[in-house]
């Protein structure tokens, strides 16, 4: 029975595509990547025997985060204003006979909203997270095949490469 690969995380990087050039891979300590979790409908028939969820093609709010050691103060810059981050990962990847380094990359649209600093004394101060709203494009790609991709703007979400909205624009007339 073929073995599904194992990535295993190993480095990452949160950078603005505004400021190009800027990295935070020396002080970033955490990485929140948005869980990507269906929207559904439930329904409960009064002449049924159970109710369903049904599964819609549209997600809940995606809500990134990252942090970081001490403060980032480039963090600042822009805060609360909509830019595009790319969340950048090394993975190492290990299966029967194969291995090597692949790149993850989720690119996301949205507004850095928060800053939440540690609760500590000055001696053991650790860092604080910035957490990211008004999410309106999210996409992930693990060793450049893209596992989703979802654009509020667009009204286009794909998963492995099929466009779950496409049948529902056409039924609209768009």
């Amino acid at each position: 029975m073929a073995q599904s690969n194992l990535y295993l995380l190993t480095a990452v990087d949160v950078r603005r595509a505004s400021r190009p050039g800027t990295s935070r891979a020396n002080i970033i300590t955490s990485l929140t990547m948005p869980g990507l979790v269906f929207a559904t409908a439930e329904h409960n028939p009064g002449g049924g025997v159970m109710a369903a969820n049904f599964a819609m093609p549209r997600i809940e709010a995606p809500e990134p985060a990252f942090t970081v050691k001490g403060i980032d103060t480039e963090a600042f810059v822009g805060m609360g204003e909509v830019d595009t981050f790319t969340f950048a990962g090394s993975l190492n990847m290990r299966g029967p006979g194969r291995g090597g380094v692949v790149p993850a990359r989720a690119v996301i649209e949205g507004a850095i909203t928060s800053w939440e600093p540690d609760e500590s004394d000055p001696a053991e101060f650790q860092g604080c997270t910035h957490s990211i709203a008004e999410v309106t494009h999210y996409e992930l790609t693990v060793a450049g095949k893209e596992l989703f991709y979802v654009d509020l703007w667009e009204r286009i979400i794909r998963v492995d490469g099929r466009d779950l909205m496409a049948p529902h624009r056409t039924a609209l007339g768009a």
